[in-house]
């Protein structure tokens, strides 16, 4: 049988071969003698401890650290060559990701690379949510919500949250909420410096026995000092320009404590405090009023409501925590509620989108009491299917009645 297939060398020389060559021209070796190759390479599979008689067996591997120093080609042995040392060196052209140090931020792109300190993936390159773009707590039954928003580049509201004993064991719970001035520097930095202050002075005052009330006038004062004091780090005035205080750090704060059958609440700005019995057929309330044009165009009596707030100028604040502020005017009021209910913290990111307590309690979920954060959840989604145009942040405050023959401590 002729043949069928092509060699490039002689097998017995290694000279080259031309296009059916049925001998080497340079040894005479006969081609036709060779075998034809086969048409396939069938596949062995692995045997296995349970390999029947007569079944292919595979050798076992053998692991060794030593190289192999030859390799046998027909009668002869070649040398391998020496492993290049550089082979285990990376290319410096080409970048090479770290994994992530176990407990590390791990990128939400790509799921791979580390995150640096300039909050960038190293591995994509994506940049990655600010830590306060969507913030949410749960502290026992306080619980509170704060989201970018969808049109603001960052969220510079701030909350807080805490809980405390009264000198006679009986629980206080606190909620503090903080709405940064988008038109002041740093107000991100401002709205968190006064959650802090104001959270920390009431976690001080309220265990020594201070009224709620007295309590939540001092906090605020120490929110106020708080974000001051941003205005006078080192580069951040303006020389001695007499209006170096004109775009200082400010925000807007709104407050709650429920200790021991109290619920006190406090606030300066347009931030605001809504209450919502259980009972939704018991009648829900604004705690708070604004700091604003449009409630003072309504006191004066000069506006009616519904006008004032469609006037452009409505959301322009007259009160506020900050060095340049007119004067510093802390607002407190407290209440003894007779049902259950829950307290509405929240900057007018939300009220935006619920402005009359009958909207917001059309809006909070009835299982408000048992569901706090979910209700929060709630609220901010509203908020946010609403537009979103502002940062949005809620905490929900639930109060319960104290048993009767139970008293307070407070009259």
């Amino acid at each position: 049988m002729s043949q069928t297939h092509q060699l490039a060398a002689c097998p017995g020389c290694e000279e080259p071969l031309e296009t059916g060559d049925l001998f080497c021209g340079a040894c005479g070796y006969d081609l036709s003698a060779v075998p034809e190759p086969p048409l396939d390479h069938p596949t062995i599979g692995m045997a296995s401890p349970l390999a029947g008689p007569g079944e292919p067996q595979l050798p076992s591997p053998v692991r060794t650290d030593e190289p192999r120093a030859a390799v046998a080609r027909g009668a002869e042995e070649y040398p391998l060559p020496a492993p290049d040392p550089r082979a285990a060196e990376p290319d410096p052209d080409t970048h090479v990701a770290r994994p992530p140090a176990p407990g590390a931020k791990v990128c939400v792109a790509c799921r791979a690379g580390r995150v640096d300190d300039d909050g960038y993936c190293e591995n994509c390159g994506h940049a990655q949510p600010r830590e306060r773009d969507h913030m949410e707590q749960e502290l026992g039954s306080v619980c509170a919500v704060s989201d970018r928003g969808l049109r603001h580049h960052r969220n510079e509201d701030s909350f807080a949250l805490s809980s405390t004993a009264l000198p006679d064991g009986s629980p206080a719970v606190v909620a503090i909420v903080c709405d940064g001035v988008s038109s002041a520097t740093r107000p991100d930095e401002a709205s968190a410096a006064a959650a802090t202050a104001a959270n920390e002075s009431l976690l001080a005052a309220l265990p020594q026995g201070t009224h709620p009330q007295q309590a939540m006038h001092d906090a605020i004062l120490a929110a106020a000092g708080a974000v001051n004091s941003l205005a006078e780090e080192p580069g951040q005035a303006l020389g001695h320009d007499a209006h170096r205080h004109q775009n200082a750090p400010a925000c807007t704060l709104v407050g709650a404590v429920s200790a021991s059958g109290l619920l006190v609440v406090g606030w300066v700005g347009d931030s605001r405090a809504y209450w919502v019995p259980d009972d939704r057929t018991a009648a829900p309330a604004r705690l708070t009023e604004d700091d604003s044009w449009a409630a003072q165009m309504v006191a004066a009596r000069l506006m009616s409501e519904a006008d004032a707030y469609a006037d452009e100028r409505a959301h322009a604040i007259t009160g506020w925590l900050g060095a340049d502020a007119y004067e510093l005017d802390p607002h407190t009021a407290s209440f003894k509620p007779d049902r259950p209910g829950v307290v509405v913290v929240c900057t007018d990111g939300l009220w935006n989108y619920a402005e009359a307590a009958e909207e917001m309690a059309r809006v909070l979920p009835p299982d408000a009491a048992g569901r706090p954060l979910h209700s929060a959840q709630v609220l901010v989604g509203h908020a946010l299917d609403g537009g979103g145009h502002d940062n949005v942040t809620v905490a929900v405050l639930p109060f319960a009645v104290e048993q009767q023959g139970a008293g307070s401590a407070y009259n």
